[in-house]
């Protein structure tokens, strides 16, 4: 399976007559895009702003993020959610590198809602920080979430990837910058040099834990919740099969962005046939009750060994309830003498001094940490903020409060917020890209 991914390369953004990029400035027709995104009647007030780099703009409750992309061939960039279910994972797609869609609420808030700084401390914390971002901030009528702590935010991730699709649509006759490839030949008819090295997989988690549909990620549009632990191509994650959901505390959560140019995967990929030999990837899923968790790395550690693999890289999308799955997961792939490395955030309370997983057990002993879920931020004001700021100590946003009796409340008068670090959108990254370092005091 052979996929190219053409990239052009976004240094600038301005709202003008027209949808166009050129010599790496996108133009964007605000109006034409709005019109667009309110075709969906359940949008009932959206306008579009940009955000880049360096702007003292923060961004609240922020919801999703996507690459925006496009077929030349004309086949959807998510087959199965916003247009026929298709392969995914062969062929060729455009991507706007440097540039994402990201999606506000400009009302309401929730558990899996998130910050964003585009400058300032708080830049820092997300990678979204560093891109030139076209930010759709909008409301919709679907008044039966509007105060629930939980929201499935169903009418807002579609605009936003329906917009990402409407605004990659600007280079589907234009020439790449560049182009990466990525191909994998089938996992049992490698090079006998390949097969010689030690072979890995890539076992995903993604969010899957909620009964009812709405919350969780989509694969190729079929609720994860519905899944069994299955083999799939790395190509088909990085060419729009898995879609974020809307569960999860924030700073834990997978975007679609994140799932687009999953970095684990690409790294994965850059020591094939060189150090290893990357088999695919086996996308699992967390469970909520017990026997359900056990049964999913039963079949993990099944499909692994049935593939031949030396060696395993798990990454969970979520932490308290998911741990059991992740270290259940790691402990079924030892037990079966796979090699594993496990990829998570922790919570360890805001002293740093709790347990940092729910669970734990001593064959987990090669575990990365990509921050702890717990620890204080506290940002000063920002000049602009797209959104609603309240939301964050209003709506259960998972690392805001309305009140503290010692820190007091999270948004404050003057526009300068304290939060744990829960609440910052994809801050931790267990995808890949974290900017996080552990250090050994």
């Amino acid at each position: 399976m052979k996929l190219e991914i053409g990239n052009f390369y976004v240094r600038d953004i301005v709202f003008g007559n027209e949808l166009s990029l050129k010599d790496g400035v996108l133009t964007v027709n605000k109006e034409e895009a709005l019109d667009y995104i309110r075709q969906d009647e359940r949008i009932t007030e959206a306008e579009l702003y940009i955000a880049k780099p360096g702007d003292k703009i923060r961004m609240c409750p922020v919801k999703e993020a996507i690459e925006p992309r496009i077929r030349p061939d004309g086949r959807g960039i998510f087959p199965g959610y916003t247009d026929d279910l298709a392969p995914a994972g062969e062929g060729v797609v455009y991507a706007l590198k440097n540039c994402s869609v990201l999606v506000v609420g400009k009302h309401w808030g929730g558990f899996q809602d998130g910050v964003i700084d585009m400058s300032g401390e708080g830049q820092k914390y997300t990678y979204f920080g560093q891109l030139n971002n076209i930010v759709l901030v909008a409301d919709t009528n679907e008044d039966f979430e509007k105060h629930e702590q939980q929201k499935k935010n169903d009418a807002l991730r579609r605009a936003g990837h329906k917009l990402a699709e409407f605004i990659g649509a600007c280079v589907k006759e234009l020439t790449p910058e560049d182009t990466e490839v990525y191909e994998l030949e089938a996992a049992i008819r490698r090079d006998p040099e390949i097969e010689k090295l030690p072979s890995v997989v890539y076992v995903m988690q993604p969010q899957s834990q909620m009964e009812e549909m709405g919350y969780n990620d989509l694969l190729y549009g079929w609720d994860t919740n519905h899944m069994v632990p299955t083999f799939m191509h790395p190509n088909e994650v990085l060419d729009g099969a898995l879609v974020s959901g809307s569960f999860m505390p924030v700073s834990s959560k997978w975007s679609t962005y994140d799932m687009q140019n999953c970095p684990n995967i690409k790294a994965l990929y850059k020591a094939h046939g060189k150090t290893i030999n990357f088999l695919g990837v086996i996308m699992s899923n967390l469970n909520v009750a017990l026997d359900q968790k056990e049964r999913a790395a039963q079949f993990v550690a099944q499909i692994a060994t049935s593939l031949g693999a030396d060696g395993a890289v798990v990454a969970e999308e979520g932490y308290g309830n998911p741990d059991a799955d992740f270290v259940g997961c790691i402990v079924a792939l030892e037990d079966a003498g796979v090699k594993t490395v496990g990829v998570t955030n922790e919570c360890t309370g805001r002293d740093g001094q709790s347990q940092p997983l729910v669970t734990l057990d001593e064959k987990c002993d090669a575990i990365v940490s990509c921050g702890n879920v717990s620890e204080l931020i506290e940002l000063p004001p920002m000049e602009t903020v797209l959104g609603e700021l309240e939301a964050l100590g209003r709506d259960g946003l998972s690392g805001g409060w309305a009140d503290d009796e010692i820190l007091g409340p999270s948004v404050r008068k003057d526009g300068s917020i304290i939060m744990e670090n829960n609440s910052m959108f994809c801050g931790d990254q267990v995808c890949g890209w974290s900017p996080k370092t552990m250090k050994e005091f």
